[in-house]
């Protein structure tokens, strides 16, 4: 066991834990946080300690010395806008993610609780691809209005991470190869992978895009002014209707996919309108992007935890497939691709970026 390392991925309601030596799983495990001893943080920053003492307690019960560890990588934040990469986590970074400079999310714990173990360990703390990468070609950015820059917000750890494994599995580099990638989640996005840079992507976190299980994604825009100006909702009643309560949450009252497919097998009719919508959403994203090259894409890949629905794949790939290829890669490996990207770096296969 000479390249331990450990990976952190937080949640806003777990915090998942990953040991490897090199790229060989060792231990995984998830600890699940009850709502009642979260609800006492104000902040996502303040439960800080209250992770730590898990991990520290996982750990201890996997009799697991920091000593041991080669380093540790967390799941990068909401920092300011970077090209994708395996950062090594520097007092700048850390100074950002506790200032709260952008929005509060709780992928801003992983670098914080790396830096703090690996210290510890006297090791280096990375993150990886975090959700802020930012490759966009300048033409994507114009939204039609000056004040309002289009910005790249998306599920960058696993896009990139299968991205790379299709690459490995058909003989060529990441950078060689034009993909379409829609990472089907709790959030939905979609992006075009263009020689190793993600230059375009739907901002999956703020109201771009597809509507998901529980966001709204696209909506009228003038529609959704007067609504919130109609004195019905505060900013923050507004705020967790389309990031939280929206979607299928807001139609049918449910965020699990698996419940959505058993209503439509009882003849639930609302059920199969709203399912349909959101393969019809995701489709007309995916193909909105074809024409930025040409039409010229290697392949389109599905992934996420929807990706593990027959039916939706199944109508999904019979709108796009006409444009290339569809891959599937059903759900997600963040901690492998986490400690894939520290790997990376420990072997010199590439250098760890400088955040700045």
């Amino acid at each position: 066991m000479a390249d331990l390392i450990l990976a952190i991925n937080t949640g806003s309601t777990s915090t998942k834990l990953g040991l490897f030596d090199g790229f060989t799983v060792l231990i995984t495990e998830t600890i699940n946080h009850k709502a009642s001893e979260l609800t006492g943080f104000r902040k996502i920053i303040d439960q800080k300690d209250l992770r730590l003492k898990y991990i520290y307690d996982f750990l201890r019960r996997n009799q697991i010395d920091l000593a041991d560890l080669k380093a540790v990588v967390g799941r990068g934040g909401l920092l300011k806008p970077i090209p994708g990469g395996t950062y090594e986590v520097n007092d700048r970074m850390i100074e950002d993610l506790q200032a709260k400079k952008v929005e509060e999310h709780a992928s801003n714990l992983g670098g914080i609780l790396a830096r703090a173990l690996a210290d510890k360990a006297n090791c280096p703390a990375y993150i990886v691809d975090p959700v802020i990468v930012d490759e966009l070609e300048p033409v994507a950015r114009i939204s039609g209005l000056p004040e309002l820059e289009r910005r790249s917000i998306f599920h960058a750890l696993n896009q990139k991470a299968v991205a790379r494994k299709y690459a490995r599995e058909v003989g060529k580099k990441y950078t060689e190869l034009s993909l379409i990638i829609a990472h089907l989640g709790g959030g939905i996005s979609v992006g075009l992978h263009h020689q190793g840079r993600v230059i375009d992507v739907n901002n999956a976190l703020c109201g771009e895009g597809p509507f998901s299980p529980n966001r709204a994604g696209g909506l009228p825009v003038f529609d959704l002014v007067q609504l919130c100006y109609s004195g019905k909702y505060s900013y923050e009643e507004m705020r967790r209707k389309l990031l939280k309560d929206g979607g299928l949450n807001a139609y049918l009252g449910t965020t699990d996919i698996r419940k959505v497919e058993e209503m439509i097998g009882q003849g639930d009719k609302k059920a199969k309108l709203i399912f349909n919508a959101m393969v019809y959403q995701v489709g007309k994203e995916i193909g909105s992007l074809a024409p930025v090259l040409n039409g010229k894409i290697d392949a389109i890949i599905l992934t996420g935890g929807i990706a593990r629905s027959n039916r939706f794949i199944t109508q999904l790939t019979q709108m796009i497939e006409f444009i290339a290829p569809v891959k599937v890669y059903p759900g997600e490996e963040e901690l492998a691709a986490l400690v894939a990207g520290a790997y990376r770096v420990l072997t010199g296969e590439e250098k760890a970026r400088i955040y700045k």
